[in-house]
């Protein structure tokens, strides 16, 4: 009978644990164990955190298109929220200047200056290029609750977000290379050199 006691002590415990681990980690008051509770009747387990968005051109394609439009991988990772293996993505290590935008609609997220090399071996930034072009949901799909971040235009999965990140934001924004593409700076400057 006292092993019984013991492991009722020992589990609510953990519970305990996980509680103020959970809401220590998270980013927003919501996210705390009574707002986690709270939201677990949400659709799709997800909530936006960070606030009304603009509702101008919002991109809607059926899975049909996007699977047409986009490779396997893409379609994975920003229509499923799929996550391609660190250290090997096209711009984990990508150092040219230019803007990041989303590669199912083009809306801009990210610029080349907020890019910092984080070690975690996906395309790290500080900041968006504007923060009405993401929105913040979010994920429980893991024991840790995180911050996913996807494009407020097209709704595609880009990564995560965390509060481990450099100044002035103390924020990194995890994405994956899959969800990007890349705009040169200097593309009017090589064609000026070709003509």
């Amino acid at each position: 009978m006292r092993y019984l006691n013991n492991k009722y002590i020992f589990l609510a415990f953990v519970f305990l644990v996980l509680t103020v681990v959970t809401s220590s980690f998270s980013r927003n008051k919501s996210t705390c164990f009574i707002g986690m509770c709270y939201n677990a009747i949400s659709e799709n387990n997800s909530v936006i955190t960070n606030g009304p968005k603009k509702m101008t051109d919002k991109v809607e394609k059926t899975d049909e298109q996007w699977r047409k439009e986009l490779t396997p991988e893409q379609y994975r990772i920003t229509r499923k929220g799929g996550t391609e293996r660190a250290f090997t993505g096209q711009y984990w290590n990508h150092k040219e200047n230019g803007k990041y935008v989303c590669i199912g609609c083009g809306n801009e997220l990210f610029k080349s200056e907020t890019k910092f090399d984080s070690g975690c071996g996906w395309p790290s930034f500080y900041q968006p290029t504007d923060s009405n072009n993401i929105d913040e949901r979010e994920d429980r799909s893991l024991v840790r609750v995180r911050t996913e971040v996807v494009c407020n235009r097209c709704g595609a999965h880009l990564g995560h977000v965390f509060e481990d990140g450099p100044k002035p934001t103390g924020l990194r924004y995890c994405i994956n290379s899959a969800a990007l593409d890349f705009q040169s700076d200097d593309k009017e400057a090589q064609r000026e050199e070709t003509k």
